[in-house]
């Protein structure tokens, strides 16, 4: 098993995503710092800070050099941080000495470091977006076209009641449809520059800091924190935990299908399945499997982002560092568990007949509640309880169905009719329908 099986070169057609790996890359950080230095030289150089020349040829320039990535690790094993190495670089690869010394001027590598996660966030936070849009519409429409096909609801693995098929892809679509509009209200607190100087004062830049800080954010699309979080990990607490609770939405609809899909059950059909080297009948629900893989993996480096937002004094080496190790590795997980929920629910094909199936059991159990229920109308509840359990246990022993012997006891009543779980599916399809018209309305 290699380091990292979601850059592995066999493993990364599982767990991997090219889309956001290429944004935590090592070149694709290179070229976040640099876009945030020049961007950075320009708003000083508005605000007259540096030679507007200087600022200019700064903002055009850095966006054009290439610096090697490798050519930076001895120098970042040493500090820490890349920003020291890539700005010598960078100077010596501008070959404009009174130009490059205004580079980096009165800002931190922190500062430079977060400004350019916060780029690279907003670009991975889009694509997943995306995903679970696409995720959503998906369901809705399982959702709506599947309203009213009945199946078995289960609870403890055992079956309790109907429902229908549609109420559930709707139960797996409502909380992404609260996930998104978490992260639309997250984001531009999360997306911010960082401007704080050596320790949180921005010291260096004297009583223009602030213009500076605003101007950075207007230059790079980013909100304005107002001060420092050089130390205030929260708003990355608040993506982790935002990730965690997406991942456990979304290892949810991984669980359900494995469980519809396995053998004996089969209500749910995902197209072609992974092949066994020695069983040739299988289709194993691999897609499914790596969902709820993904899902826990993300839970997981959620709750050491977060643990990593215990920062000491006003900056702490090993709290980001610990941060470092996993949030990209969180936002990875979670975009490809987004993406694969997205294509199992495009892919989804209930089957209503063994849906059927599992609802006839022959004795008709199933609608049990619904006869306690119905007795209570003329009966004290505990004595229409204490009645129908009786007849569930008298119709497993004697294998009379209930609706038989309901009618046997409790005559007047058409028992068929009423025990019939095409009948009794409550609120299930309304509840289908109504998030079918949610979902389309966001969309719209």
């Amino acid at each position: 098993m290699p380091a990292s099986p979601i850059d592995s070169a066999i493993y990364r057609g599982l767990f991997g995503d090219d889309d956001l790996a290429r944004l935590f890359s090592d070149s694709a950080e290179v070229r976040a710092i640099l876009l945030v230095e020049g961007a950075l030289a320009k708003a000083q150089g508005g605000l007259g800070m540096i030679p507007e020349t200087a600022a200019s040829f700064l903002h055009r320039a850095v966006q054009e050099i290439q610096i090697d990535p490798s050519g930076l690790a001895a120098e970042t094993a040493t500090n820490g941080v890349p920003v020291p190495a890539l700005v010598a670089a960078a100077r010596k690869a501008l070959e404009a000495p009174e130009h490059a010394r205004y580079l980096h001027w009165g800002a931190t590598s922190q500062d430079i470091c977060d400004t350019a996660l916060a780029l690279r966030l907003r670009a991975a936070l889009k694509i997943v977006d995306a995903r679970l849009a696409g995720a959503i519409a998906a369901l809705a429409d399982l959702a709506e076209a599947h309203a009213e096909t009945p199946m078995l609801a289960r609870t403890y693995g055992q079956g309790a009641v109907p429902t229908s098929f549609g109420a559930v892809a709707a139960g797996w679509g409502a909380p992404l449809l609260h996930h998104r509009a978490r992260l639309t209200d997250l984001s531009p607190r999360l997306l911010s520059v960082s401007l704080s100087g050596a320790a949180g004062t921005l010291s260096a830049l004297g009583g223009a800091g602030p213009a500076v800080r605003a101007a950075l954010a207007t230059e790079l699309g980013l909100s304005d924190p107002g001060g420092s979080w050089h130390a205030g990990r929260d708003r990355i607490g608040d993506l982790a935990g935002w990730a965690a609770g997406l991942a456990a939405s979304l290892g949810k609809i991984g669980e359900d299908l494995l469980s519809l899909t396995r053998t004996g059950v089969e209500e749910l059909r995902l197209g072609t399945g992974g092949g066994s080297s020695t069983m040739p009948q299988k289709q194993n629900p691999v897609a499914a499997s790596a969902l709820v893989a993904l899902c826990r993996h993300a839970i997981g480096l959620a709750g050491l982002v977060q643990g990593a937002g215990m920062h000491r004094d006003q900056r702490d080496g090993a709290a980001w560092f610990s941060e470092w190790l996993a949030l990209p590795g969180l936002v990875l997980a979670t975009g490809r568990a987004a993406a694969l929920a997205r294509d199992l629910a495009e892919a989804a094909r209930p089957d209503p007949g063994r849906m059927a199936a599992a609802l006839d059991d022959g004795l008709g159990l199933v609608m049990a509640e619904a006869l306690t229920f119905a007795l209570a109308e003329t009966l004290p509840r505990p004595e229409a309880a204490a009645a129908v359990t009786a007849l569930c246990a008298e119709a497993r022993d004697s294998g009379t169905p209930l609706a038989a012997l309901a009618a046997r006891d409790h005559p007047g009543r058409d028992w068929a009719a009423l025990l019939d779980p095409r009948h009794g599916l409550g609120t299930a399809p309304a509840e289908a329908r109504a998030f079918a018209r949610q979902a389309r309305g966001l969309a719209g």
